[in-house]
């Protein structure tokens, strides 16, 4: 039925997937509620881990308001920079944001940019900073992506693999419908349905893979360089994104091309990151054995 997602290879059905809810006369779409409760619980989660590695928690708190508001605001441009042909022509749907259209790219470098010029009026360590808010960014984008489930979109080609799923084809946007797909509808009680890659559930559980690696790295390794962790999340996220922007049928491209714009800049960052990384590693060790060098001597002449 209309309004239905279906896991046909998983034998789960879903009867009635809302997209919105009427409060007072007003609706609210759940993409937005997904998205507030994905940045409020990692707000949460980054002032609980500023607090337990010694840093103010009210710190992260000023961060997080100013990074989350900045932060959609360049989710929203990147996304229709990269769709104007569509927007050029309905300009007044550019601040919808009820139909979707943030792209975490655009979000990530708003937020990036608000570490640092937070961090240079606090006069705090920025490495640090991006290392702690970092991990407020994964979990928010693990919880966020079922914004992309109840909107029905954010999704890949044909696929009859275990997680395949099936929506009504009145419940997508018609031009995201491919001939693939037309090939393989599923007509149930009446009904026609694509059957397609939940890729919005790929990324979110790569997401939350991805937040216990970072988490690891936090409390548990203690000899890493200031800003591993954030190195890390680019590395990570980046190799995840590439293959499942891959497998999307709504990718936003660069212009006058066929190619991905989110599989180009998440193949740069995994390579950036890696030599990044790399040299991050020979300064920490060249660091520590003149530190222990230094130390042994202050020790012979003590002795």
């Amino acid at each position: 039925m209309v309004g239905s997602i279906r896991f046909p290879n998983l034998g789960i059905s879903l009867d009635h997937v809302i997209k919105s809810v009427s409060i007072g006369g007003f609706e609210i779409a759940c993409y937005g509620m997904v998205l507030a409760a994905a940045m409020v619980t990692g707000l949460l989660l980054v002032m609980k881990v500023a607090d337990a590695t010694g840093q103010r928690g009210d710190d992260y708190f000023d961060l997080g308001i100013i990074a989350i508001i900045v932060s959609v605001i360049c989710a929203r441009i990147y996304y229709v920079v990269f769709s104007w042909d569509y927007y050029k022509d309905h300009l007044a749907e550019i601040v919808n944001l009820r139909q979707g259209g943030l792209a975490i790219y655009g979000g990530v470098i708003g937020g990036v940019i608000t570490v640092l010029v937070f961090c240079r009026i606090r006069k705090l360590p920025y490495k640090v900073a991006l290392d702690t808010a970092v991990l407020g960014l994964v979990w928010g984008q693990a919880v966020g992506r079922w914004g992309n489930f109840f909107n029905r979109e954010a999704f890949g080609e044909y696929t009859d693999n275990i997680f395949a799923m099936q929506l009504p084809v009145q419940d997508v946007r018609s031009y995201e419908i491919t001939e693939k797909m037309q090939e393989h509808l599923k007509t149930i009680d009446g009904i026609s349905y694509i059957q397609v890659h939940p890729t919005f559930l790929y990324e979110s559980l790569w997401n939350l893979g991805v937040l216990v690696i970072l988490l690891i790295l936090t409390f548990r390794v203690k000899c890493r360089f200031q800003g591993l962790i954030f190195l890390s999340y680019l590395l990570c996220y980046g190799a995840g994104r590439f293959w499942i922007e891959g497998l999307r049928t709504d990718q936003l491209l660069l212009p006058g091309t066929s190619v991905p714009v989110s599989q180009v800049l998440s193949g740069i960052l995994v390579a950036v990151s890696v030599i990044l990384i790399i040299i991050g590693k020979r300064q920490k060790g060249t660091i520590d054995h003149e530190t222990k060098g230094t130390t042994d001597k202050s020790y012979r002449k003590r002795t």
